[in-house]
C-alpha cells in the first residue's frame, strides 16, 4: 500500500533549510534517474524552469509536456511529478509558503494567480531574478536574506504576471476572510466541520461567511468545504494503490457508500470509474 508522499524538497525529510532553496534540474535529477514520482510539499512553493531539453510534468490528474523555456508554477500542496530526458538543464526556485503569503498584499489580487498550477513560457526578465536569486543563494554577503526575500518577491511579481497575461479575463478577486475561510478548511476539511462550525471559528455569521465565498469564487461555502474533501479524494484515488473503501475512511467517512454518492455528486463518476479512467490513459 501507499500514498501521495509530502516532502519539504524531493526525497528530503528534514526542515526547509533556508530562506529560499536554489538547485538545477540536473542536480536533483541524476540522483533520482531523471523521474520524480508523484509528491507534494505541504508548505512549499516552487518555481521550475526548463533551459534546454525536454520533459514531462504531471499536475495534479493531468500530464503536460515540457520544452525549452517553460516554467512551471507549482503552489503548496499542488501534486506533482516529473520526468526528463537526460542532461535536461534548468533551475528549481523553492520558498517557504509563509514567505509568499507575508509579501502577497489582498489589494493587488496576485495571490489568487500564484495558487494555481500553471505552465507559461518564461521572459528573459524572469530568467534574470532566478539568476540573481541563484547567484545571491550561492554567497553570503551581509544582508543576504533580505535581499533574497526582495528578488523572491520579484520573481513572484513576474510569475504573477505571466499567469494572469494568460487569461486576463479571468476574475480574480479575493477577500481576506476568503484567505482565512480556506486556511482554516485546509486544516480541518478531515473533520467534517460545516459552513456554521467555520463562521464560528472565524467570528461571523453563516451567511456572511457564505456570502463573502459567492462573491470572491462564485461558489457557497458549503460546496468550497465539498470541493476540498472531493480534491483529496481523486488525488489518493489517482496517485494512490490504497482501497477505495480505505481512502473513504482515511477521508472521515465511516460507510465507504456514502463516500462513493458524495464524490460522484461532485464529479459525475463514481470513484472506481475514475481510477478506471485514469489507468487506461496512456
Amino acid at each position: 500500500m501507499h500514498s501521495i508522499e509530502n516532502f519539504n524538497l524531493y526525497g528530503e525529510a528534514g526542515n526547509f533549510p533556508d530562506v529560499v532553496h536554489c538547485e538545477t534540474i540536473e542536480a536533483r535529477s541524476v540522483i533520482h534517474d531523471w523521474e520524480f514520482q508523484p509528491h507534494r510539499h505541504a508548505r512549499l512553493h516552487q518555481w521550475l524552469l526548463l533551459e534546454s531539453g525536454v520533459g514531462q510534468v504531471l499536475l495534479e490528474e493531468e500530464r503536460h509536456p515540457l520544452n525549452e523555456r517553460a516554467l512551471v508554477n507549482i503552489p503548496a500542496g499542488c501534486v506533482h511529478g516529473f520526468n526528463f530526458e537526460p542532461r535536461t538543464k534548468g533551475w528549481v526556485v523553492t520558498l517557504a509558503a509563509e514567505l509568499l503569503e507575508e509579501s502577497l498584499l489582498e489589494s493587488e489580487g496576485l495571490r489568487p494567480h500564484l495558487m494555481k498550477p500553471k505552465i507559461l513560457f518564461y521572459k528573459d526578465e524572469i530568467q534574470s531574478a532566478v539568476m540573481q536569486i541563484f547567484s545571491e543563494y550561492a554567497g553570503r554577503s551581509y544582508a543576504r536574506a533580505h535581499v533574497l526575500r526582495a528578488y523572491s518577491s520579484l520573481l513572484m511579481g513576474l510569475v504573477g504576471r505571466g499567469i494572469a497575461e494568460l487569461d486576463p479575463q479571468e476574475r480574480q478577486t479575493e477577500h481576506g476572510l476568503q484567505r482565512r475561510f480556506e486556511a482554516l478548511l485546509d486544516a480541518h476539511f478531515l473533520d467534517h466541520l460545516g459552513v456554521s462550525d467555520y463562521a464560528k471559528l472565524m467570528g461571523i455569521t453563516p451567511a456572511h461567511l457564505s456570502r463573502v465565498m459567492r462573491a470572491a469564487t462564485g461558489r457557497s461555502a458549503l460546496s468550497a468545504i465539498e470541493e476540498r474533501i472531493v480534491r483529496e479524494a481523486r488525488r489518493n484515488l489517482a496517485f494512490s494503490n490504497i482501497s477505495i473503501s480505505e481512502i473513504s475512511y482515511q477521508l472521515g467517512y465511516v460507510d465507504p457508500t456514502y463516500f462513493s454518492r458524495v464524490f460522484k455528486r461532485a464529479t459525475g463518476q463514481s470513484p472506481r470509474a475514475f481510477r478506471k479512467r485514469l489507468e487506461e490513459r496512456p
